[in-house]
């Protein structure tokens, strides 16, 4: 892999290592400002609503004033609202410095795959993607062990701990990577990228409706995940170690995606894959009492997430046209936005009114709707737009990668 891939990789992992303190906002509000559990979950959507515009703002910012200083910009800012809401005297303090951090949460990630998918070549992006996501399983596992730590002492130096992350990662990020390029007047390339539309694109639409389904259901499983052991005589911080086992499941089967049979697969064969996997796990999940079960349960879902995430972003940066990357990435990433805003109200009322065992045997039922989406309709619209547009970067591998089915 190139050095730029690797050294977004670190700075991502280190920035990782701190990224706990959001599930501990809610706890926060209720335990140091007494609100109530209503209140606490509408600040946490609020936060959640806030990352879609900021998504969509670090396409456009990279695009226009470059990638490593919109990425520093993001980690910087997310920094400075964390150290806001650890220093924060009041519950309406707390709640502007929650809505800043949701508006600088996801300017840099745009940027970051941006620069991963110009990195390396398309055949490449899938594995550098997985490798990106790798680095990011094994920060969470670390982040878990140092919340488990921290958390005991006082929740405001949560976020203390993760702000300092966020500034280490933004200082590495200027040090060490490549500076952006001189900004030019207004030229044939520029305009354009100014023309750059993905909500036109067809294709990035089904990609959009499929992988916002699909982050629907990996929210859930953090959000409901907990609950589902309390209710079934756990500690429900058991799911701790569940994450734990899952984030070590992914940076184990890295090495798999080497294998011929498995990187040969067409993108729509291997999403559909990873949905199935995906099902399978989740199904798991709606029978498992023991351990053990719950254990297997999470390799078999987490084994479903590798194939899905490294490919699904990889797919994106092929659609994007030349100068178009960011914004298509942009455009995709708002899904996760949508789904951290969504899933705390489909997951809770699903388990209240159903019970765990039918929450997770819906979820599962609609991996399987997405895996078959995958070879009829997202697929097939992406082989379609790959022949039709062969200017785009990876237009020649999408097409050949998308049409072996």
């Amino acid at each position: 892999m190139p050095r730029t891939v690797w050294l977004l990789v670190t700075a991502r992992a280190i920035n990782r290592l701190g990224a706990f303190s959001l599930s501990f906002l809610t706890v926060l509000i209720s335990t140091e400002y007494g609100a109530s559990t209503t209140t606490a979950g509408a600040l946490s959507a609020a936060f959640g609503l806030a990352t879609i515009p900021s998504r969509l703002a670090g396409g456009r910012l990279a695009a226009r004033f470059g990638r490593r200083r919109t990425i520093v910009l993001g980690l910087t800012g997310c920094g400075l609202a964390q150290l806001g809401i650890a220093s924060a005297d009041s519950l309406a303090a707390v709640a502007v410095y929650a809505i800043m951090l949701g508006l600088a949460f996801e300017l840099y990630e745009p940027p970051s795959q941006a620069m991963i998918a110009d990195a390396v070549g398309p055949e490449e992006r899938v594995r550098a993607y997985s490798l990106l996501n790798a680095a990011l399983a094994v920060g969470g596992a670390g982040a878990g062990l140092i919340a488990a730590g921290v958390g005991r002492w006082d929740l405001r130096w949560l976020f203390v701990v993760d702000a300092l992350t966020c500034l280490l990662c933004a200082l590495v990020v200027r040090l060490v990577l490549p500076a952006d390029p001189a900004r030019r007047p207004a030229g044939p390339e520029r305009l354009r990228t100014d023309r750059v539309r993905p909500w036109r694109d067809r294709a990035l639409w089904a990609v959009f409706l499929s992988g916002t389904a699909f982050a629907l259901v990996s929210m859930q499983i953090v959000m409901a995940l907990p609950l589902t052991l309390d209710r079934r005589g756990f500690n429900p911080a058991d799911a701790g170690l569940l994450f734990t086992a899952s984030a070590l499941t992914v940076v184990a089967a890295q090495p798999a995606l080497r294998l011929r049979r498995l990187a040969a697969l067409s993108d729509a064969r291997a999403l559909a894959l990873g949905h199935l996997l995906l099902a399978v796990g989740l199904a798991g999940y709606a029978l498992a009492h023991t351990l053990p079960a719950f254990l297997l349960s999470t390799a078999l879902w987490s084994l479903g997430d590798v194939l899905v995430l490294g490919r699904v972003l990889s797919v994106v940066a092929d659609l994007a046209p030349a100068g178009g990357t960011d914004r298509y990435l942009a455009a995709y990433g708002t899904s996760w936005g949508i789904a951290t805003v969504v899933a705390p109200v489909t997951s809770t009322q699903l388990l209240d009114r159903a019970g765990a065992g039918p929450l997770w045997a819906v979820s599962a039922c609609f991996c399987l709707v997405l895996a078959a989406a995958q070879l009829l309709v997202v697929g097939p619209l992406v082989t379609r737009t790959a022949a039709t547009r062969p200017d785009r970067p990876g237009a020649s591998v999408a097409a050949g990668n998308a049409g072996a089915q």
